[in-house]
């Protein structure tokens, strides 16, 4: 760290403030006491302002002139202030009672100034011995080289059996009391900073979740990208490295086997005569791990449940602005129908968007000049053409075979083309039959059914049979509502 790093922590950290602080010693030892050595999470307002004025009766009466003139109520408000940052003031949900809850800046400066206090025994081997554990979990349990990772194993393997022919030759060593002592120590300091990493983890998860909503309340994009952002973020929270390990670490937990395991060691550790005066509080830490743990989850939860509700009231506010907007489209059509002479037009680019693939486009090709040859003299044709055939095509207007369909779905939902036909013969032959299959009407809908095959009869002017097999065509009736929308 270098000059500008410790003199901007010196001027914004919570911690570094509180140390500063004019009633430093009071805010240290009330909120130490209350939210860290009774492992309290939430605590109303009425009860903690209590407690508080009880505390400053006690320090008030000490000395001739009281030193805490004010209320406890304006004292934890002023420690809850934005630019103090030492409680948290809120809300829960479904009261109307405001809470506090320390801020990981009480623990850290609250662990700093225990840690200045003199210690009449500092062990070192138990250190040295975690360090040692840490650095051989690390090394091997990243080697790829299976045979490297066998050859450890059997290392461990051969320092046990060894370790078992000692105890049954008679020869038991025992830690004596200053390695008991060392080891207690080590497990009492690790305990306390794991519950009190706890406050901090559920801090990081709140400081994710602001900076998520502030992004959500800002956002100018489309929903689909919006939608993104949102739930990416969501993950990004559970898979990051602090949600990882928080995770396995209340899985742990949560394992039966393994509270019952720890129960057990812990009652025997907290027995021997060899640490001393056991620390009371080391009976029940485990179910303040348990405790302040289950309060992260629910703290997540709620968090979800928060932004599941403020992405809903985003999805209302942007659907009443819909609203808004058809009643005005339908206020402007009102007032236009009232004035026959107005005229209400707009202009689009085409009545279907046009696709173009940038690789469907042929490549150049030159084109190929015909040489004409003129010498010759133009001779006229010796056949006789017969333009009486132009005259002879066939046209058929679909309009009264729309009509014969929309007549005989009437009283039915559907009806097929072989009924249309036998009721209404084909006069213009195959032709018809064709306009039939490309009849288009908003009244109904054409359905090809390729797994049944039809036959469709007729004669044509001469009186000769024909027969067409083809897929079962159908002709369904388009309900109101459809044909609304």
């Amino acid at each position: 760290m270098d000059f500008d790093d410790v003199d901007v922590l010196q001027r914004n950290h919570a911690a570094w403030k509180l140390l500063r602080a004019e009633h430093a010693p009071l805010i240290l030892a009330f909120l130490g006491k209350v939210f860290v050595d009774e492992n309290a999470r939430s605590v109303s307002a009425v009860e903690l302002a209590a407690r508080l004025d009880d505390e400053l009766l006690d320090l008030n009466e000490r000395g001739e002139e009281p030193r805490f003139p004010r209320p406890g109520k304006a004292y934890l408000d002023d420690w809850a202030r934005a630019d103090a940052g030492w409680l948290r003031k809120y809300y829960p949900t479904g009261s109307d009672e405001a809470h506090f809850d320390a801020t990981p800046a009480v623990e850290k400066a609250l662990a700093w100034v225990r840690s200045l206090q003199a210690r009449s025994f500092v062990g070192t081997e138990s250190r040295l011995n975690i360090v040692f554990e840490l650095l051989r979990q690390m090394a091997f349990g990243a080697e790829t080289d299976p045979d490297v990772r066998l050859a450890e194993l059997y290392r461990r393997r051969a320092e046990i059996d060894g370790e078992i022919a000692r105890i049954r030759d008679g020869e038991l060593p025992l830690l004596d009391d200053t390695a008991q002592r060392d080891r207690y120590q080590q497990f009492t300091a690790t305990a306390r900073d794991l519950l009190a990493d706890f406050r901090e983890v559920e801090a990081n998860f709140r400081a994710l979740d602001r900076e998520l909503r502030e992004r959500v309340a800002l956002w100018s994009g489309s929903k689909g990208a919006y939608l993104d952002e949102v739930l990416g973020d969501r993950s990004t929270i559970a898979d990051s490295d602090q949600g990882r390990s928080f995770h396995a670490f209340y899985d742990f937990l949560l394992s039966h086997a393994r509270q019952a395991e720890f129960t057990t060691l812990l009652d025997r550790v907290q027995a021997l005569p060899g640490i001393g005066g056991p620390d009371p509080r080391m009976r029940r830490i485990h179910y303040d791990w348990l405790d302040a743990a289950e309060r992260t989850q629910a703290t997540v939860r709620l968090l979800s449940e928060q932004l599941r509700r403020f992405l809903d009231d985003q999805v209302w506010l942007e659907n009443r602005r819909v609203m808004d907007l058809l009643r005005s489209i339908e206020t402007h059509a009102l007032s236009l129908r009232r004035h026959p002479d107005a005229h209400l037009t707009m202009e689009i680019d085409a009545v279907a968007p046009t696709v173009a693939l940038p690789m469907e486009r042929p490549l150049y090709r030159p084109r190929s000049k015909a040489a004409l040859d003129s010498s010759a003299s133009v001779e006229a044709a010796a056949e006789v053409v017969d333009f009486s055939v132009l005259f002879e095509q066939v046209h058929v207007d679909p309009e009264p075979l729309r009509e014969e369909v929309r007549a005989m779905l009437r009283d039915r939902s559907q009806v097929e083309l072989v009924e249309v036909v036998s009721r209404r013969p084909l006069r213009q032959g195959l032709a018809e039959l064709v306009t039939y299959l490309s009849l288009t009407d908003p009244a109904f809908d054409v359905v090809f059914d390729e797994r049944q095959p039809a036959e469709v009869h007729w004669q044509d002017p001469d009186g000769v049979g024909k027969r067409v097999t083809m897929p079962r065509i159908i002709y369904a009736r388009v309900t109101a509502s459809r044909a609304a929308a």
